[in-house]
């Protein structure tokens, strides 16, 4: 595996010297700085149990960027077949146009979690710390994440209650295609985006304190999810996300430092920091299900992340290979000893110190992290992802109890339009809110039906100041429309019903579609439903103006 960047030498990328355009007015915002910085939301001194939190990025320029004369990815060799010359300067929303030429392309940018009442009323907004803050110099902590990474940014409450987390980098705002970027001690020389940046897991408590931990996992792609286990003694962090932006075999650093992974949380400012080898939490392949492998550190590509009864789910909705299915992480080597299906067993526990694999490189490199220590949850699709049959998109998940788990379904994300409506988007019948129930007799769990109403899928939706018309760089038009549902969280009411929030996904003919303003969306459902009730409907309980977009949601940290 590659080592760390000699003697320690931090790195946060290129600064971004000018910054296009700006976002507009963002209303009262509280602003952090510095490791251990506080800030309360808006007119209180800590966040209100019982809201919602809703992690939200603005897009904030992207540099020096210019059409035609720009070299992308940053660091490629010009002449060498390496580089692509932008398509299009740093302004919103064409700047993803630029995604058409180099499939890196992203720009990072700022991260606010909002605080919301359960209606959808702004409480106040917490900014993290970044670069474009008074006082934010190069050697304070900050974490931005990238625009327009779709996957990133899902926000967990901690086992304990008192924390929320989430994941981003370790960078400046405005720098260019750093989610595909390498980590410093994760170094694959097949990785045409040369630039190297830590990825970051931040948590904020009730007070709107923030602290970061550093980690070199998920080269090359992003972290999309982070949850700590703070109970009792406990402390350490779980996260989900991929890794790899290179050639075919990877890096035995890649494929150690994908998937789910280990961390204990830091307490020294980032420029303390020095971050290890990527340690995973678990690791599963397709071989466990009788399949022949893949490409090994791409079974693991995930993105939802919860904990429910002391185990760890996960999720994976994307890429070509592996299953997107819905697994979880088996501590007790007892829940899935035959084809790699199974359900948690009774007396499971959450891991408080990684786990041991085989990470002898030769065998990393053939069979991925062995032994397997993941199972397919018994009733969920086992059909590969790049089957024609597959029509599996989990995101978010969230259990209501524990027999009754809803699902988020993400979409296809296919773009055909025609007669004013994205047509495959409107034509699906398992993208949305889908609900699963468990049968304690046969231990299999199947899916009751799937809540849409209210989505409009397919439909497209306008944004004051947005584009309408055709996109020239894809042919498509640039109004939105909701393809599905990303991450979630959920609350069960007193009257026997669930109130749901989600993120929603879209389809577009932008240049990059997680760049389309999205939304937040509630429904409540009935919990012991097994048959879909006809009043249930999706409400809008906020939307991504011009220049924003939605990624997770929340209840506040706190008791």
């Amino acid at each position: 595996m590659s080592s760390r960047v000699a003697n320690g030498r931090r790195r946060l990328g290129r600064v971004a010297v000018t910054m296009g355009v700006m976002a507009v007015s963002l209303g009262a915002v509280v602003g952090t700085s510095g490791a251990g910085s506080t800030a309360g939301a808006v007119g209180a001194d800590s966040l209100n149990p019982g809201n919602l939190l809703v992690s939200r990025v603005v897009y904030a320029g992207a540099g020096q960027l210019q059409a035609g004369v720009t070299d992308l990815p940053p660091g490629c060799t010009p002449g060498a077949g390496g580089c692509v010359k932008a398509v299009s300067d740093g302004t919103y929303p064409y700047v993803f146009n630029n995604n058409t030429v180099d499939s890196s392309f992203g720009v990072t940018a700022p991260i606010f979690l909002d605080e919301l009442t359960t209606g959808g009323t702004v409480v106040g907004s917490l900014e993290l710390p970044n670069s474009t803050q008074q006082g934010v110099n190069r050697v304070k902590d900050q974490m931005v994440t990238s625009f327009s990474s779709k996957s990133e940014l899902a926000l967990n409450v901690s086992t304990a209650g008192d924390l929320v987390s989430l994941m981003g980098y370790l960078a400046p705002v405005g720098a260019l295609d750093v989610s595909n970027s390498n980590t410093p001690g994760v170094v694959d020389p097949t990785n045409p985006v040369t630039e190297q940046n830590y990825r970051v897991v931040a948590t904020m408590d009730a007070k709107g304190k923030f602290r970061f931990t550093e980690t070199n996992a998920y080269s090359g792609n992003n972290g999309r999810a982070a949850i700590v286990n703070d109970s009792g003694s406990a402390s350490a962090i779980y996260t989900a996300g991929n890794a790899g932006n290179g050639g075919n075999p990877q890096p035995v650093g890649v494929i150690e430092g994908t998937g789910t992974q280990f961390l204990y949380p830091e307490t020294k400012a980032q420029v303390a920091q020095r971050p290890s080898d990527p340690t995973a939490l678990g690791s599963f392949n397709v071989t466990q299900l009788g399949d022949p492998i893949d490409k090994v550190g791409k079974d693991t590509n995930f993105r939802g992340l919860t904990i429910a009864n002391n185990v760890v789910y996960l999720t994976k909705g994307s890429g070509g290979n592996g299953v997107n299915t819905v697994y979880f992480v088996d501590t007790t080597g007892n829940a899935c000893p035959n084809g790699g299906v199974g359900n948690p067993q009774p007396g499971a526990t959450l891991a408080t110190a990684p786990p041991t694999f085989d990470t002898n490189p030769a065998d990393v490199e053939a069979m991925g992290l062995t032994p397997y220590n993941m199972c397919v949850l018994r009733g969920f699709t086992t059909t590969l992802a790049k089957a024609k049959s597959n029509n599996s998109f989990p995101f978010g998940v969230w259990f209501a109890n524990p027999t009754t788990l809803y699902v988020a379904d993400e979409g296809n994300g296919t773009n055909t339009f025609a007669g004013g409506t994205y047509t495959a988007a409107a034509a699906q019948n398992t993208a949305g809110l889908q609900k699963w129930v468990l049968n304690p007799t046969t231990g299999v769990w199947s899916r009751a039906y799937t809540l849409q109403t209210g989505l409009n899928l397919g439909q497209p939706y306008t944004v004051a100041g947005y584009p309408t018309g055709t996109n020239s760089a894809t042919g498509g038009p640039w109004s939105p429309a909701t393809d599905g549902l990303r991450n979630i969280t959920g609350r069960v009411n007193a009257d026997g019903t669930a109130t749901i929030w989600a993120v929603t996904s879209t389809v577009s003919g932008s240049g990059d579609q997680g760049a389309d303003p999205n939304k937040l969306v509630a429904v409540t459902d009935t919990v012991g439903a097994t048959t879909l009730p006809a009043s249930e409907s999706f409400a809008t309980v906020k939307a991504a103006g011009f220049g924003e977009v939605l990624r997770g949601v929340s209840l506040t940290p706190g008791r």
